[in-house]
């Protein structure tokens, strides 16, 4: 038991050395740039180390963006009571949603994706299911409980989702993909209006 314990803890040990060194790598170099040899110089471990865990470049890069994003989401939709106030529920994700898309990593991640995702399909879909899908699915959720409490009249709980998440983006996201300065105020401001317009289509 005790040497089973041991075998998987090097394992995840491994394999968190993999994830971080191919993050380092693919920002510093990009998808198409960065090579199996980097990412083990940088992860201090062999090719068939590598390929013990991941099938392919595209399953590592898959990786690196799940376990960010399911970080960012973990603080996202952290522990917040359902039966709270509704505005103050959508107030706190939108921020959350709004901060996590303009970081420096998600915002590299998406450079990344939008720059190769012709020739590599398979990365897009890799990172749409690590990330956006995951979001939509966790906010389609907790509408759905705000239905269930009689809060919100949603037809389409993933719909109104991307919606919602649509509408955080106003003014600020374009911006800063283009290096335009936004301010606190403005992203403030955003959600705000976010949360008002969402209410008014879906309040009961």
């Amino acid at each position: 038991m005790k040497l089973q314990q041991a075998m998987e803890t090097l394992s995840h040990e491994k394999r968190t050395a993999i994830l971080d060194g191919a993050t380092r790598v693919f920002r510093e170099r990009g998808y198409e740039g960065a090579s199996m040899s980097m990412i083990t110089a940088a992860a201090g471990v062999s090719k068939g180390t590598i390929y013990q865990h991941f099938e392919g470049k595209a399953a590592l890069f898959g990786a690196t963006v799940s376990r960010e994003c399911e970080r960012m989401l973990g603080q996202v939709f952290r522990t917040i009571p359902a039966d709270g106030d509704l505005a103050d529920l959508l107030r706190d994700i939108g921020n959350g949603f709004l901060s996590m898309l303009t970081s420096p990593h998600a915002m590299a991640v998406e450079r990344i994706v939008t720059a190769e995702a012709a020739r590599f399909p398979e990365l897009a879909e890799a990172f749409f299911a690590a990330g956006p899908a995951r979001a939509i699915a966790s906010m389609a959720e907790l509408l759905a409980g705000q239905v269930a409490l009689g809060r919100l009249c949603v037809a389409d709980t993933a719909f109104a989702a991307e919606q919602f998440f649509m509408l955080c983006q106003t003014r600020v996201v374009l911006r800063n993909k283009l290096a335009i300065p936004t301010t606190a105020e403005d992203r403030a401001r955003v959600v705000e209006e976010a949360v008002a317009v969402f209410i008014r289509a879906y309040r009961v």
